[in-house]
């Protein structure tokens, strides 16, 4: 075919249309625009109450203690630790406008929970971080086991508000198949290809036991209990014969009555038949309806303490980025027990569990308010004051909430559920190959481990920060701010917000606007891309503070 100059202008032309359409509409996308103003959230007495509560545990051990506790953390800095604890990413510069319109005397934090609850981003990513403790991070058979189908129905009910006992009674008495029943992948991730038939009855008991009681029982499988707690052999095989009826076929996972479990027991010189028995409060118990059923109801008896325990344990570390009780999912059962525990666990017994009204109550406690530092320079916080919760303590963020930074912090509008499908899977691709790179912990993800050296290369040298932060009018936060500020100082503020979720100090204001004075056209994108740059990699950014 010969070259005709009017086929290719055409062809030019559409090309051109295209592009100026699509940065257009990418363009509106990223807009920021005129914020909507923050609702101010309802008063509620009865939250009020149970806070103080609360409260009042903290303070009577801090004052035994002689700790003099940090003073309250501002809006933003609160504001951030909830976005990075319920949604992954720190909040977008148009967030933050919306949360510093809030009236006078109205309170952040539940006008915050408000904001964030209200989104589905929130349910979808306390999906993933209770999936870890349910099913753990494994791909696990893929011919009968599907984690992200099960991650989203979670997301579901979370989302729905759906208390959080019906949640786990659902997963521990699951049947069907796990396609169409998600829940019953709880269930078939113990499956071992080529191993024996159906769900691990072990792998199921230490899974239940670890997170919906809270307890460790794996260490008394083979042997009694070695240091002197009450835990025997027998309670480990009791809890695995509630699984044994279980049966996987072509229609899913059903029970079959004729099933039955065995053991060896160590010193035994053949198996047993055990029957299915609860390790504890064998009063809360009742043995109607099928085995698994009657361990779902045992296990979210309003009466069984360390259910609500575990769940006041989970949430509390999530929000605060390390449990209050360590490990997270070994909690004494008869005690001692830290302040606050056992005031926020019969609060959510009380309160129907709401897993949601446990966050809230958390979130607006006495410890989640305090600063990371102390008010007077010559008396710093100390690990005992930490470890007291008398302030808040300084934990590095998980891979995917740096990655999430990162890329909220190159976007002017908040990345949350109405977000164009196109920047979502962006998004998605963007953290999965982050975090592959910067290393998952996995199911031990409250290690509190501080960042390794290729994991600060990969975030100086990195595809994702140095695409995220390089000059884009379209694409990135840092043109978008070196082009449309007003001033120096307010290009300065709007990439501390942006990055920080902080206005610079006086000192940082003064170093930065100056490094930007009389700077015009590409040479301020730059300036304004290296700034950024500069502020993700910064030590304030990978931590929580």
């Amino acid at each position: 075919m010969s070259f005709s100059p009017l086929r290719a202008f055409i062809r030019l032309s559409a090309l051109g249309v295209i592009v100026l359409v699509s940065g257009s509409l990418l363009w509106s996308h990223f807009d920021s625009g005129e914020p909507t103003p923050l609702s101010e959230a309802k008063p509620d007495p009865a939250l009020a109450e149970a806070v103080a509560r609360v409260d009042a545990a903290f303070r009577a051990s801090w004052a035994r203690s002689g700790l003099e506790p940090a003073p309250e953390a501002d809006a933003l800095t609160l504001a951030r630790r909830l976005s990075l604890a319920l949604t992954g990413a720190p909040p977008s510069l148009e967030e933050i406008r919306r949360l510093e319109a809030l009236p006078a005397g109205a309170d952040p934090v539940a006008a915050w929970l408000d904001h964030l609850f209200a989104d589905r981003r929130s349910a979808d990513y306390l999906a993933e971080r209770f999936a870890r403790a349910f099913v753990g991070v494994e791909t696990g058979p893929f011919l009968v086991y599907r984690r992200r189908r099960l991650v989203t129905w979670l997301g579901d009910q979370i989302h729905e508000n759906r208390p959080y006992d019906a949640i786990v009674r659902d997963l521990v008495a699951a049947e069907g198949l796990w396609t169409t029943q998600p829940e019953t992948n709880f269930l078939t991730v113990t499956v071992v290809e080529g191993g024996k038939e159906g769900p691990d009855e072990m792998k199921l008991a230490g899974r239940t036991a670890r997170a919906f009681l809270g307890l460790s029982l794996d260490c008394v499988q083979c042997h009694d209990d070695l240091f002197g707690d009450r835990w025997k052999q027998a309670d480990f095989h009791q809890l695995a014969a509630f699984f044994a009826p279980a049966d996987l076929n072509l229609t899913g996972i059903h029970d079959r009555p004729d099933k039955s479990y065995e053991t060896r027991y160590l010193g035994a010189k053949a198996a047993v038949e055990v029957p299915p028995l609860v390790p504890y409060d064998r009063d809360l118990f009742t043995q109607a309806g099928k085995p698994r059923e009657q361990l779902a109801r045992w296990i979210t008896h309003p009466g069984n303490a360390p259910f609500a325990r575990a769940a006041v344990s989970r949430a509390w570390a999530i929000l605060f980025g390390k449990p209050l009780v360590d490990p997270v999912d070994n909690l004494p059962i008869e005690g001692p027990f830290p302040p606050g525990l056992e005031e926020l666990a019969r609060e959510f017994t009380a309160g129907g569990q709401d897993l949601r009204q446990l966050l809230r109550l958390i979130s607006m406690t006495a410890p989640f308010r305090r600063e990371s530092r102390s008010a007077d320079p010559d008396k710093p916080t100390t690990p005992g004051a930490e470890a007291a919760w008398a302030a808040f303590p300084v934990t590095p963020l998980r891979p995917e909430q740096v990655a999430g930074s990162v890329i909220q912090a190159s976007t002017l509008r908040a990345l949350d559920s109405d977000t164009h499908i196109l920047q979502k899977l962006r998004r998605f691709g963007e953290t999965r190959d982050f975090v592959k790179r910067y290393g998952d912990p996995g199911e031990d993800e409250f290690a509190g481990e501080s960042g390794t050296i290729p994991q600060r290369l990969l975030l100086m040298n990195g595809k994702l920060v140095r695409e995220r932060t390089e000059p884009n009018p379209i694409m990135n936060a840092s043109t978008r701010i070196a082009k449309c500020s007003p001033s120096d100082e307010a290009a300065v503020n709007a990439a501390f917000l942006a990055s920080l979720t902080r206005y610079p100090g006086p000192a940082e204001l003064g170093h930065f606007s100056g490094l930007l004075a009389g700077r015009k056209g590409n040479a301020r994108d730059e300036a304004l891309a290296d700034l950024c740059w500069a502020l993700i990699n910064s030590t304030e950014f990978s931590w929580n503070r």
